[in-house]
């Protein structure tokens, strides 16, 4: 009796975790469309660019394309030889499942590409949190950049976004300097360390042990000069992207005509409601749709009916595609490795 009170526990919290994010994902979207006209909203949506709508879709998935590539690069010393093919798909079959569960996504890329490229789905769960304090550091940088190149202030407009940053840096440094001393002296801080936490909790002990082992093998993974340069290269790469593909999205809605639009507006845009991805919403769902028009309205000056339908565009293409792409690749793989499979046992049977 006791047993099935305990399995159902982590059940109650998955879905205490769904609804709150659903929850989140609602507030927000409250807070960015009950000042508009949600009708005028799709009247404007609908009479958007097609031309625009397939160059802005080219553009966003090029930047999953060389994220896919980057993961490549952070795998190259455990697996040098590992196909973007697999990595794509597994990377999109991530996001799909980050559109419905909010950061399982990251959990069943790890998974995936554990399963098609034979690799630890611990150390492959270790190179995602790698990538992920990557994009935020990438995301802290651009926003400075931001903070630097607009002329406004960017924290008068937002005044909480300066504390965020300060936060996030202070974390950010106890996380490196946590890994960078277990890596350097594993046997005595690392043990030290964990031995500490276990007075307090032997159950958190444990839960941080296998945390960190996963981040140590991610952060081992990526070694040599080469790397190291391909990384920082793919990750500047990908923040040129998503800026060039927020600024594309202002010509789908004909934005230009209302007013002079430019990349380093698309660049403001992107870095502040990126800072969306990170609230744990279904698919970024309400959050990204709250900041991209915050962003577009106060700093920028636009009407409060383009902004919304800006947002709401831009965000339901990125949902479709992410859905779509994702259910297509599972199939593709499945399908191949099944194959492959096959082929492998028919090989051995006939030995």
């Amino acid at each position: 009796m006791i047993s099935d009170n305990v399995k159902k526990i982590p059940a109650l919290r998955g879905v205490f975790n769904f609804l709150f994010s659903v929850g989140l994902a609602a507030l927000f979207l409250y807070l960015a469309f009950s000042d508009v006209d949600f009708g005028e909203v799709l009247e404007l949506v609908s009479q958007a660019s097609i031309f625009w709508i397939l160059i802005f879709s080219a553009s966003f998935m090029a930047g999953h394309l060389v994220r896919a590539f980057r993961w490549k690069v952070i795998l190259n010393s455990v697996k040098p030889d590992a196909k973007m093919w697999n990595l794509f798909g597994a990377l999109m079959i991530g996001y799909g499942v980050n559109c419905v569960t909010p950061k399982l996504g990251e959990v069943t890329r790890a998974i995936m590409i554990g399963r098609y490229e034979n690799l630890s789905r611990s150390s492959m769960f270790g190179t995602v949190i790698v990538e992920r304090v990557i994009d935020i550091i990438s995301l802290g940088l651009a926003v400075l950049i931001s903070a630097f190149i607009w002329r406004s202030s960017l924290y008068e407009t937002f005044p909480w976004l300066e504390t965020a940053l300060y936060i996030t840096a202070i974390i950010l440094f106890a996380v490196l300097l946590m890994i960078y001393l277990s890596v350097k002296f594993r046997g005595k801080f690392y043990g030290y360390f964990l031995r500490l936490i276990s007075k307090i909790s032997k159950k958190v002990a444990e839960r941080l042990g296998y945390i960190f082992d996963m981040l140590i093998q991610g952060f081992t993974s990526l070694k040599g000069t080469r790397n190291y340069i391909l990384t920082f290269a793919t990750s500047a790469l990908l923040l040129l992207i998503y800026a060039f593909s927020a600024y594309l999205g202002f010509f789908m809605l004909n934005m230009q005509s209302e007013k002079e639009v430019t990349f380093v507006m698309g660049w403001i845009l992107m870095s502040i409601s990126a800072i969306g991805t990170v609230v744990p919403t279904p698919g970024a769902t309400g959050s990204y749709h709250a900041l991209a028009k915050s962003t577009l309205v106060l700093l920028f000056g636009f009407g409060e009916t383009v902004s919304a339908a800006y947002a709401f565009l831009t965000h339901i293409i990125s949902y479709v595609l992410f859905i779509v792409i994702a259910f297509v690749m599972f199939l593709l793989l499945n399908k191949q490795h099944t194959s492959l499979l096959n082929i492998f046992k028919t090989n051995s049977e006939e030995t």
